[in-house]
């Protein structure tokens, strides 16, 4: 029995699947090329880390700990748990000496896999089991990793303003929206709100 041939509108499909695989692929290529020719990043991070000897110390602790195995920090790990890169200009080396030490009473709330349960067994139940000192060297290497304006990955946007934006934002944006928000670009929303985000709503600039 032969092969059955493909019809014409499998034949249309299959083309316009590896049309786009072709495409991508290119698309790949051109940007890594791109990205190793450039003599900057192609992204500011605005991330920093600039340890001590102890927060070296730490780091090698936090690793062996295996604590990137849910949390990402120095741009390795992964995402299953908070991204702590940036975490030292949102918390105080001392609540992250108490967090490791006792997650839940830090937190003020039950915490997913820190801390002890009496039904289940947490994962990172381990961690407030390590030796203090350990635990210490381990909150000044987290406390060492700050970023700008406190964001922990974020990247600067671009300086000027973009037409495509402004055109979507002024044809898409609910008029609900215009009243409760300022554009953040503008100098006078800058200025009530330094902080800088994507959108401060008016009541909260009182």
């Amino acid at each position: 029995m032969g092969k059955q041939r493909l019809k014409s509108g499998e034949k249309i499909l299959f083309s316009i699947f590896g049309a786009f695989l072709v495409l991508g692929i290119i698309a790949f290529i051109a940007l890594e090329v791109v990205r190793s020719r450039a003599s900057t990043p192609m992204f500011v991070s605005t991330t920093h880390f600039n340890f001590s000897p102890v927060g070296l110390e730490g780091s090698k602790i936090y690793r062996e700990a295996r604590c990137n195995s849910c949390h990402r920090a120095l741009r390795m790990g992964t995402n299953m748990g908070l991204n702590l890169d940036g975490i030292g200009s949102r918390r105080s080396l001392q609540w992250i000496e108490g967090f490791l030490n006792d997650p839940e009473k830090v937190y003020g709330a039950t915490t997913i896999d820190h801390g002890s349960s009496l039904s289940a067994p947490k994962e990172a139940n381990y961690v407030a089991k390590l030796p203090k000192e350990d635990l210490r060297k381990i909150a000044i290497f987290l406390s060492e990793l700050t970023a700008d304006s406190g964001s922990a990955v974020a990247k600067a946007p671009p300086q000027e303003r973009s037409g495509f934006i402004d055109e979507m934002v002024s044809t898409f944006a609910p008029e609900s929206w215009k009243e409760k928000y300022k554009d953040v670009r503008t100098k006078s929303s800058q200025e009530s709100s330094p902080e800088g985000g994507m959108g401060v709503k008016d009541s909260e600039q009182q």
